[in-house]
C-alpha cells in the first residue's frame, strides 16, 4: 500500500472517531441528567395523602354568582386627572347595581366606537 493511502486510511478512520466520541459523550450527559433528575425526586416531599386533599365546603360546591356591576366614577376635580390621582381600591372599581336588566344592542347602533 502506497503511504498516500495509508494517509487516507488513517485520516479517515479519525474522521469516524469523531461523531463516535460525540454520540459516547451526549450518551454520558444523557445518563447524567436522567440521575441528577432522580435525585431531585428524591429530594422533593411525597405526594399529599388522601385525607391531605382539598374537599367540598360543607354547603355543597360553590356556583357562580351572576351580578349585574356598574363602574363607579371617576373623580372629577375640575383639572387633569392624574393616575395617583384615582380611588386606592383598585384601577377600574365596581359596584353593585339594583338593575337587573343586561345591556343589549340597541337597533342602528353596532356596539363599536365611531361605527353606528
Amino acid at each position: 500500500m502506497s503511504t498516500a493511502a495509508m494517509e487516507l486510511a488513517e485520516s479517515s478512520g479519525a474522521l469516524a472517531l469523531g461523531p463516535l466520541l460525540i454520540g459516547v459523550v451526549v450518551v454520558a450527559m444523557l445518563i447524567g441528567a436522567f440521575l441528577y433528575g432522580i435525585r431531585v425526586r428524591r429530594s422533593e416531599p411525597p405526594p399529599p395523602r388522601p385525607e391531605e386533599q382539598p374537599h367540598l365546603p360543607d354547603g355543597g360546591a360553590v356556583r357562580e354568582v351572576q351580578e349585574m356591576r356598574e363602574p363607579s366614577d371617576v373623580p372629577n376635580g375640575g383639572g387633569v386627572t392624574l393616575p395617583h390621582d384615582m380611588p386606592a381600591s383598585g384601577n377600574n372599581p365596581t359596584r353593585h347595581s339594583d338593575s337587573k336588566a343586561r345591556p343589549r344592542w340597541r337597533e342602528g347602533h353596532s356596539g363599536s366606537w365611531g361605527n353606528g
